[in-house]
C-alpha cells in the first residue's frame, strides 16, 4: 500500500501565464493497493466526492495507468482510495493532484522505474503545460520553460512576509471555458507589458517590495478576458486593495482568486473578499494559506 498526499497549485500567478505556479496547503490524498481479487475498486470521500469519477475513466487512474503503458509493463489489479481536500474545477489544481497522485502511485508499486524527472514529463504531458503539475510534484513557486533537453524548471524564492489568501466560490469553471474566452493573438505592446511585469512579479516575490508586487500582479494575456467569467471580480479586486492586499489575480483558469498581502493583513483581506462577494449572493469559502514547499510526498 502506497499513500500519495499531492497539494493543490494556483496557476497563471501575475503575468505568469501558463509557466508560473506555486503550491497551497490544501492536499488531496491518494492511496494505492495492489489486489488480485479485483481488476480496480475505487472509492471517494470528501464534500465533493459524488463528482468523483468511480471507473476506468479517473483522472488519478488514466495516470497510473500511462505510467505502466511508460514502462511497457501490465497494470495490477488496484484498489484506489481518495481523500478530497481540493475543490473541484475551481482554478487550484485538482486535475494536477489527480495526474501527480496516479503516477507517482503506479511508479512506488512498479518498484519507482522512473525517475523523479521522468515522472514530471509524463505530468507534463497529460496536463498539457507545466505550471500546475510541476509545483504539486516539487512544491514552492516554480517557473518552467521549454529547453533544448525538454523542460527548465527554476525556483522562484516566496519571500516569509508575504501571505496567498484563496476565496473559493461556490460554483465551478472549467479549464475549456475559460481558454475559449482568450484571444488568438496579442499586441506587441501587450508582450512588453506582461514580460515587464513578470519580472517585476518575481522580484516582488523575492524580496516582499510592495511596490513590485502590486504593479507586477497586472497582466494583459488572460486576466481582462476572464474576469467577465466571474460574477463580482471587480468588487472583490477592489475589497482587497482597501483592506491592505498588494494585488489579486485569477488563480488557474478561476473562479478562485487569490489575494496577496501580508501575514498581518491576511485575516482581515480574507473577510474582505467574502463579503465583496455575499453582495452578489455568492457564497465563498476564504482563507489564509501557506505555500507548500514539499510537494507531493509518498509514504
Amino acid at each position: 500500500m502506497t499513500t500519495i498526499r499531492v497539494p493543490a497549485t494556483t496557476a497563471n500567478l501575475g503575468a505568469g501565464f501558463d509557466c508560473i505556479g506555486a503550491a497551497l496547503s490544501l492536499y488531496n490524498e491518494f492511496t494505492f493497493t495492489q489486489i488480485d481479487t479485483e481488476n480496480l475498486v475505487i472509492t471517494v470521500a470528501g464534500v465533493e466526492a459524488a463528482k468523483v469519477d468511480l471507473d476506468a475513466s479517473n483522472l488519478a487512474y488514466q495516470a497510473f495507468l500511462k505510467l505502466y503503458a511508460q514502462i511497457d509493463r501490465t497494470p495490477p489489479g488496484l484498489k484506489l482510495e481518495i481523500k478530497l481536500g481540493v475543490p473541484l474545477a475551481r482554478g487550484l489544481g485538482s486535475s494536477a493532484t489527480a495526474i501527480v497522485g496516479g503516477l507517482l502511485g503506479a511508479n512506488a508499486l512498479a518498484g519507482n522505474p522512473l525517475s523523479p524527472a521522468e515522472v514530471m514529463q509524463l505530468a507534463i504531458e497529460m496536463e498539457g503545460h507545466p505550471d500546475n503539475v510541476v509545483p504539486a510534484l516539487i512544491g514552492g513557486c516554480r517557473l518552467a520553460a521549454t529547453a533544448a533537453s525538454g523542460w527548465s524548471i527554476a525556483d522562484i524564492p516566496w519571500h516569509s512576509s508575504i501571505v496567498p489568501v484563496v476565496a473559493i466560490p461556490d460554483f465551478e469553471l472549467s479549464t475549456a471555458e475559460a481558454r475559449s474566452v482568450l484571444p488568438s493573438e496579442y499586441s506587441r505592446a501587450d508582450a512588453i507589458f506582461n514580460t515587464a511585469h513578470l519580472g517585476l512579479m518575481m522580484r516582488g516575490l523575492e524580496t516582499g517590495n510592495a511596490e513590485w508586487l502590486t504593479a507586477g500582479l497586472v497582466d494583459r494575456i488572460h486576466q481582462p478576458y476572464r474576469q467577465k467569467l466571474i460574477p463580482g471580480y471587480t468588487d472583490v479586486n477592489s475589497a482587497v486593495i482597501a483592506a491592505g492586499g498588494y494585488g489579486m489575480v485569477i488563480s488557474g483558469a478561476g473562479p478562485t482568486l487569490l489575494a496577496i498581502t501580508t501575514a498581518e493583513r491576511a485575516m482581515a483581506v480574507a473577510s474582505a473578499m467574502s463579503q465583496a462577494w455575499a453582495i452578489h449572493n455568492i457564497q465563498v469559502q476564504a482563507q489564509p494559506l501557506e505555500v507548500d514547499m514539499q510537494g507531493a510526498v509518498i509514504s
